[in-house]
């Protein structure tokens, strides 16, 4: 039974998985287009494809998450360390003038869901009361 305790949660990482697929399904058909807007082309595919597909991975859990924020709260702290990894790295990057200013931006909103993610297990229940069942 769906609590109101958990309608955030459940919001935050719907949002979140359906943005992310929206996202990354279309890498898979770019990687020629990248190289040629932000060469040099990509030389190790496997690298590339392999981030997107992990990263696909983490979108289909975020929408497990939502079905049952409760349940699935301990995953919800792997998701936190998800967001983390990538957002500090473009800013890295981008200081060391590696990628370009999309990408910090991509960094930067990845770190605001992270952000959204804490808030989401922070207010998230660890179980459902007996009363609440």
């Amino acid at each position: 039974m769906t609590k109101k305790t958990d309608t955030f949660a459940r919001r935050v990482f719907l949002i979140a998985g359906i943005w992310g697929l929206l996202i990354m399904v279309p890498q898979y058909f770019l990687e020629g287009r990248i190289g040629r807007n932000a060469p040099p082309p990509i030389t190790h595919p496997e690298y590339f494809y392999g981030f997107i597909g992990v990263t696909i991975a983490w979108q289909l859990a975020f929408l497990v998450i939502s079905r049952d924020p409760i349940r699935y709260r301990p995953l919800m702290a792997v998701a936190v360390v998800e967001k983390a990894a990538f957002g500090p790295a473009m800013i890295v990057l981008y200081l060391l003038e590696r990628v370009n200013l999309e990408m910090l931006g991509a960094g930067i909103l990845d770190m605001l869901i992270g952000a959204l993610f804490i808030a989401a297990f922070l207010r998230t229940p660890k179980s459902v009361s007996p009363e609440g069942r």
